[in-house]
């Protein structure tokens, strides 16, 4: 096909990168420099160690000199025990650092691993956002080992993984994807703050904890009255009175029993109000972590309006974050037995709760917004990880006054490795509607669509793509290429394959479709494939869609000399080298004339003969 070239992207998005980015020499310096701090951490952790256990030994022989009146003045021992703590203390700060610069060192060898391409299985899978109903999910390999969601993920909160997920499952609208663009171009070179985000992420809250603080936040109003807050503290204060009066200056233990008597009634009365404040409770640790995300979020200066105003919507919420967290921390200390009999003498969980209550009429209308903000930042720091790593990517350009429209010079699939990577040109619009794809097996026909499809995916994330050169309008992906049958369901593969063209269908007559179609209708009959496939193609053109349509069946190359709409035949080939075949996985013009199934057939040890009058 002759080769299309669309303009390029302007150059404060693009140019830069090409030459002045080393991402592998940058991810190895840090990795080194971590591991470098982890193993003085460990040194000084082990000198701590030793010296920890000396004090502690003559801590403890001080401690026996003074009881038997033989050797130093008392006041040592404190001094010696002081010491031993001390070290302690130091001890827990060196193996913090030592911790946090190794999974610093995980994090860059991992965004190696991509550099690799060893990262299949060391990332985020996003099995839980696969959706067999989504029109290209499974088809594209969005999710799963192996797919786009685990070759773009770092880790994150689960706000930032659901909007990771749904930056590939949902198009976004031009303007958007354009103030993704420049929101990518600026955090391409922040691998600091990635690196900071990442471990930050890796340690704040997960599904449960998120979903107990967005509950926290839509949860009804729960008022705490002053006088009921009066109440419970006077009530606290005599319990308390009268706690230290009889057992410190024995006084009656009538004075205890009544007022633990009030105590237990306020309780009792206030159980389902206190209660339904905290159910929402999460874990203060994680929200600790949370509150930091948020504040290095915070410290970060942007110029690119959508960064700019996602830092706008964080501020102030890692203060708010930390004063949660105290109020959660404190919740929870009553969890220490020795501390739990005096929280219930004190109506311990009654004042948090109020304290809580207070905290979420002051914050809770802002959590979501928060959350929004964090999520949308992990997803764009994630998609600026692929574009510093990948800096030779490209952002498209998308067009919306040329109807619909795909141009691509240079595709490639952006899961195989780009040292490999064979590139095609792609071409169509109003002069080239549709595709239809022919060519022996293995010769790169899914492959193709895979391509062509993930780079409209990506491109609405807001991502560079693996072209030269891109250009496209706003379009839906509808696919069916990895159609399966459901025993359980009574599916046979055929219906399951009709449900979903019907669905792509439905799709194009709702919204600018790109349909993509691997060997369609093969489950039936050729008359019946050629008549169906025939149907299918031109139903779809005349709903306004484009797309590629691959096939082994020859026939369904006549589609296009059928219809109004420009339809062009295209083909892979394979050859034979030394007895092997061999495939170059170049796109040419026109229908395939070769067939490789009984090469292939016998390559495996199937013995086969030739059919009179087959092409070879």
């Amino acid at each position: 096909m002759a080769a299309v070239t669309p303009p390029a992207r302007p150059l404060s998005l693009q140019s830069p990168w090409m030459e002045s980015l080393a991402p592998r020499a940058e991810h190895e310096r840090r990795r080194d420099a971590h591991r470098a701090t982890a193993a003085a951490a460990q040194r000084t952790m082990d000198a701590l160690a030793l010296a920890r256990g000396v004090v502690f030994a003559a801590a403890a022989l001080l401690w026996a000199l003074v009881t038997f009146q033989v050797g130093p003045p008392p006041g040592s021992v404190p001094v010696a025990f002081a010491a031993f703590f001390a070290l302690v203390l130091l001890h827990g700060r060196e193996r913090r650092r030592r911790d946090h610069a190794q999974r610093a060192a995980t994090h860059h060898e991992d965004r190696l691993a991509r550099l690799d391409e060893t990262w299949e299985g060391r990332g985020d899978p996003g099995d839980d956002f696969a959706d067999p109903r989504h029109p290209c999910a499974d088809d594209l390999d969005l999710f799963g080992r192996g797919s786009l969601y685990e070759r773009l993920s770092l880790p994150a909160t689960p706000p930032g993984r659901a909007a990771l997920a749904r930056a590939l499952r949902q198009p976004a609208v031009p303007d958007d994807v354009r103030a993704r663009q420049r929101a990518v171009a600026e955090l391409r070179p922040r691998v600091e703050l990635r690196e900071d985000v990442a471990l930050l992420a890796g340690a704040g809250p997960g599904e449960a904890d998120a979903d107990a603080l967005a509950g926290l936040a839509a949860a009804a109003p729960t008022p705490f009255p002053l006088p009921l807050r009066a109440a419970a503290a006077a009530v606290s204060a005599v319990a308390l009175a009268a706690l230290v009066a009889v057992f410190g200056f024995d006084a009656p233990l009538s004075a205890l029993v009544l007022a633990l008597l009030a105590v237990g009634a306020l309780a009792f009365t206030q159980q389902a109000r206190v209660g339904q404040v905290l159910r929402h409770a999460a874990r203060a640790e994680r929200l600790f972590a949370l509150a930091e995300l948020a504040a290095r979020i915070e410290r970060e200066s942007f110029r690119s309006p959508r960064l700019v105003a996602l830092r706008e919507t964080l501020a102030g919420a890692s203060v708010a974050l930390r004063a949660l967290a105290r109020r959660i921390d404190l919740l929870e200390s009553r969890r220490n037995p020795l501390f739990a009999p005096f929280a219930w003498v004190l109506l311990w969980d009654l004042h948090v709760a109020a304290a809580l209550e207070a905290w979420r009429a002051r914050h809770a209308p802002r959590i979501g917004a928060w959350f929004d903000a964090l999520g949308e930042l992990e997803a764009l720091l994630a998609l600026s990880a692929y574009a510093f790593e990948n800096p030779r990517d490209p952002f498209p350009e998308l067009v919306e006054d040329e109807g619909p429209l795909f141009e691509a010079e240079g595709l490639a699939h952006p899961l195989i490795a780009e040292a490999v990577a064979v590139r095609n040109d792609v071409a169509l619009g109003s002069a080239r509607r549709a595709l239809i794809v022919s060519g022996s097996n293995m010769s790169g026909k899914s492959t193709l669509l895979r391509a062509v499809g993930l780079a409209v995916v990506m491109a609405h994330a807001g991502a560079p793509v693996r072209a030269r050169l891109l250009r496209l309008s706003p379009l839906r992906v509808g696919a069916s290429m990895r159609v399966r049958d459901s025993v359980r369901e009574g599916r046979s593969r055929f219906f399951a394959e009709i449900e979903r063209l019907a669905q792509v269908l439905r799709l194009a007559a709702n919204e600018p479709t790109l349909f993509l179609l691997d060997e369609v209708l093969s489950g039936t009959n050729s008359a019946d494939r050629r008549a169906g496939a025939g149907a299918l193609v031109h139903g779809l053109l005349a709903r306004g869609a484009l797309g590629l349509v691959t096939t082994h069946d020859l026939a369904l190359a006549e589609i296009a000399a059928e219809g109004p709409e420009p339809v062009e035949n295209v083909h892979f080939e394979d050859r034979i080298e030394a007895g092997h075949i061999a495939f170059d996985y170049r796109m040419r013009p026109g229908v395939v004339t070769r067939s490789n199934a009984l090469a292939l057939m016998r390559a495996v040890g199937l013995e086969v003969d030739t059919p009179a009058g087959a092409v070879h």
